[in-house]
């Protein structure tokens, strides 16, 4: 049955443009959400009904996963590895009525992040309350995953006085709430469009100029820079994470990711950097490959303006190789300190022309 947009006429003419258009966004989402959980728990459940054959069904049921992923993702890219996969076979089994049948109607009100976000609780009633609250209070997924993480389920239940927990918890997470492009910048809604994670919605105009044109002082340098990926999307079962800019260097025979910060960079950042590097070794990295490095940079002030990191036990190696083929803190603040005053006159100027035309 066809559903058509409708709004209330006004005589404020933006205002009603705003509405059909926000309107028409909402329409869209809620179509792909439905259409994608569907899909995942479709999957899920012939995964588990082929699991079910093996008599060994645990070592049976991994090698069907590791099967599929690989000829689904040789057929169809992103979006199909072991991980994905074992996550729609436990999403089938933790909520098998969801899709009664493959023409059923669907009464989901939530999204796939939300469902992959509620199968780390084990535990069945608060696994279905923390669902039923984030549908009922329309939570974000930020929302959900803050709530999950600090017991919030069982707080309330061991609390005398729940309205006080319950003021807290929405004061804590109101500036979790209201992202409007949630779903749009969602790199698993680009993933099953079939689409590339789009940056722009991921970066600032400014941090945008300074990572182009650090690519391309970097591939300048001559030393061996290969350009691998921007903005690339790696994902952990709480949270989506980007990584700013991807090489692999062919001299030094590994990968260097960057990371850009807009302010002083803190502890937290450099831990982040550090998971990234312990995935990308797990990942990506081969047998022929040196230890993954890592760059985070600060673009704000002058102060912390690069911090190297590499897992521990790979610091020789970093001294005595990794540092011939890298740019100094004072290439890099001059490059970004250059790229911000080129963009700053740019947008000044431009902001001037269009005074002038004005």
């Amino acid at each position: 049955m066809e559903t058509k947009l409708e709004y209330a006429h006004t005589d404020n003419l933006l205002h009603d443009s705003r509405v059909i258009i926000e309107s028409a966004r909402s329409q869209a989402y809620m179509t792909i959400n439905t259409a994608m959980v569907e899909r995942n728990w479709l999957l899920g459940k012939r995964i588990v009904e082929e699991e079910l054959k093996g008599k060994n069904r645990a070592e049976y049921g991994s090698e069907i996963i590791k099967r599929l992923a690989r000829e689904l993702t040789a057929l169809y890219g992103k979006g199909f590895t072991k991980t994905n996969l074992y996550q729609f076979s436990q999403f089938y089994k933790y909520f098998p009525q969801i899709f009664h049948a493959v023409s059923g109607k669907s009464n989901c009100l939530l999204t796939w992040t939300h469902y992959r976000t509620l199968l780390q609780v084990d535990n069945d009633k608060a696994r279905q309350w923390y669902a039923n609250e984030a549908a009922k209070e329309m939570w974000s997924v930020r929302t959900l995953q803050r709530n999950i993480s600090s017991q919030y389920y069982f707080r309330l239940l061991q609390s005398q006085h729940r309205d006080l927990v319950a003021a807290e918890m929405k004061s804590l997470t109101a500036p979790l709430q209201g992202d409007k492009l949630e779903f749009i910048k969602n790199p698993v809604v680009a993933e099953f469009l079939g689409l590339s994670p789009n940056s722009d919605f991921t970066e600032t105009e400014l941090e945008k100029s300074i990572l182009a044109n650090l690519q391309k002082f970097l591939m300048e340098m001559g030393k061996g820079y290969a350009f691998v990926a921007r903005q690339q999307h790696i994902s952990t079962e709480k949270q989506d994470y980007y990584i700013d800019l991807v090489f692999y260097n062919y001299i030094l025979k590994c990968f260097v990711l960057i990371d850009l910060k807009t302010s002083k960079i803190t502890y937290q950042d450099i831990g982040q950097m550090d998971m990234y590097i312990r995935m990308y070794d797990e990942l990506k990295r081969t047998a022929g490959d040196n230890p993954t490095l890592g760059i985070v940079l600060c673009a704000d002030t002058d102060e912390d303006i690069a911090r190297y990191s590499i897992l521990k036990g790979n610091e020789q190696l970093f001294a005595t190789k990794y540092k011939l083929y890298l740019p100094s803190d004072d290439e890099l603040r001059r490059e970004i300190k250059r790229q911000k005053e080129i963009y700053f006159l740019q947008h000044h100027c431009d902001g001037n022309t269009t005074n002038n035309r004005e």
